[in-house]
């Protein structure tokens, strides 16, 4: 079918919340760090997989603010060295009756103070032109940044496409698939008999073709694409286990115990973990939806359980809302002329006493949160090698998790559209298991019965009401939705200029 030509409206950027995510680090000097934390420092944690986002990009942003303040706080610490010399000569100077000298250094301090100006409105100037080009360029996010360490970015090029989730103790209560969201639906499907073979074209029976969970996983992994309508669906499949029994898998996931687990493993394992239960390991195939710019995620994950001949599927649906409302303090920064300039001024006469007479604590305190971030380290390191300790490296959420604002404030384009892919994932899984099933000469006939139990459930977004599984109400694991410090989560964003952030 040709399709119709009318104009074309305005779409969402792909990389939209990348892009905020980068935009932020330039002013939020907390949100930088936390990203650095995250995927550059020394660990031992597992990470949970940030799903819709460009990670090399946003390591790059993120060590480039922080490298940019760093910079700028060892110049206003030398300009405040400078001015309290001068001024505490001038005191002296008056003391000893030298007014001409006193005045020198007088002129000295007020010259340093005008240094601390320029150097402040210099780094806001470079904050606010980097957010604002990460925001808004044409260019990708990961080119508008210096690139990091080549192994830091082969390791999030490599977490892209993990295999393998190591989950924490406390998050398997609620959420082992860290990373995912907010839970919708978890739910076992009705068992179906997958032991009668069909009947054949002109009489009698059909040879049943054997095959067991592995083959059904690829299976779906490979066709739900097409059977599901759903264009960038990701599907894999994925071992989940517990943090607390990664080094049972040893060097294949964890070749040194006192470093992180590996992000990807032998596939053999993978599938084991598909036809059977190891102790704390299952594997899940895991099927992903980005929306539209980013903005949301829509993921299930399936295990299909065979014993003896009966079929039955689990499955485990959760949505990742968007953003918080604060990541979108980008859109206020003025695109230039006179009321950038003026804003820059304003910004900086706020700023300029805390950030001058400030730089010497925030350079202690970074150097003091790496001394207990190192010292931390090295007593869990020692309780593993000396004495033993059973370490749980499993991964208690994700960074994409904790930036995303809660699932009742999803507008309702976001709701309806996430709606239509969980029905839709839900649909593709029935007629892909379906095909499959006839592939393999079984009669469906007992299929078609627990179809109709499973397309009789319904699923509601936020304000939407009715069914039994509902977005919003059925999930509260959704951690620090706030809006950030000192700002609850809903609340409208301030103006960068206004000092809603700190860069």
């Amino acid at each position: 079918m040709t399709p119709r030509a009318l104009p074309s409206l305005p779409q969402y950027r792909e990389d939209a919340v990348t892009r905020q995510l980068c935009a932020h680090t330039h002013l939020d000097e907390r949100f930088a760090q936390e990203v650095l934390d995250e995927f550059t420092a020394d660990r031992l944690k597992a990470i949970g997989l940030p799903l819709g986002i460009n990670l090399v990009a946003l390591v790059r942003h993120a060590s480039a603010a922080q490298l940019r303040r760093r910079r700028r706080d060892a110049q206003l610490l030398f300009v405040l060295l400078a001015l309290i010399g001068t001024l505490i000569g001038a005191l002296v100077s008056l003391t000893n009756g030298a007014q001409q000298t006193a005045a020198v250094l007088a002129a000295s301090a007020g010259l340093a103070l005008l240094t601390a100006a320029v150097l402040v409105h210099r780094a806001l100037h470079l904050a606010w032109r980097a957010a604002r080009d990460a925001y808004r360029g044409k260019d990708r996010p990961q080119d508008l940044a210096p690139g990091v360490e080549p192994e830091v970015e082969d390791r999030l090029r490599a977490l892209r496409r993990a295999n393998v989730v190591p989950y924490d103790a406390q998050a398997e209560a609620d959420n082992p698939f860290v990373g995912s969201g907010v839970r919708i639906k978890e739910d076992v499907w009705p068992s179906i008999d997958v032991g009668r073979p069909d009947d054949a074209p002109g009489g009698g029976k059909l040879p049943i073709l054997p095959f067991d969970t592995v083959d059904l996983h690829a299976y779906m992994a490979r066709e739900m694409g097409g059977i599901a309508g759903l264009s960038g669906l990701r599907a894999r499949n994925r071992l989940y286990v517990r943090g607390l029994h990664v080094r049972a898998l040893g060097a294949d996931l964890l070749p040194d115990p006192l470093g992180r687990p590996l992000p990807r493993i032998d596939e053999r394992l993978v599938q084991s973990g598909v036809l059977q239960e190891g102790g704390g390991m299952r594997t899940y195939l895991s099927l992903e939806v980005v929306g539209s710019g980013g903005k949301f995620v829509v993921s299930m994950h399936l295990r299909a359980r065979r014993t003896l001949d009966r079929l039955s599927w689990q499955v485990a649906a959760y949505v990742l809302p968007p953003v918080q409302l604060r990541f979108e303090h980008v859109a206020y920064i003025p695109l230039g002329g006179f009321e950038e300039w003026w804003e820059l001024v304003k910004a900086t006469t706020k700023s300029l006493r805390w950030m001058l007479f400030s730089s010497g604590g925030r350079i202690q305190r970074r150097a003091s949160a790496q001394s207990q971030r190192n010292k931390r380290l090295r007593k869990i390191r020692r309780e593993i090698s000396k004495h033993h300790v059973v370490y749980d490296y499993g991964a208690t959420d994700s960074l994409r998790e904790r930036a995303a604002r809660p699932v009742d404030e999803m507008d309702f384009d976001e709701r309806m559209d996430a709606l239509d892919v969980l029905q839709r994932l839900q649909q593709g899984v029935l007629v892909a298991t379906e095909k499959f099933l006839k592939n393999h000469n079984i009669d469906t006939s007992d299929f078609v019965r627990a179809q109709k139990v499973i397309n009789n459930q319904t699923y509601n977004i936020g304000s939407v009401q009715g069914g039994q599984n509902q977005f919003g109400n059925y999930g509260t694991n959704n951690a620090q939705q706030g809006g950030g410090p000192g700002q609850p989560a809903g609340q409208a964003p301030a103006s960068p200029a206004g000092g809603a952030t700190t860069t």
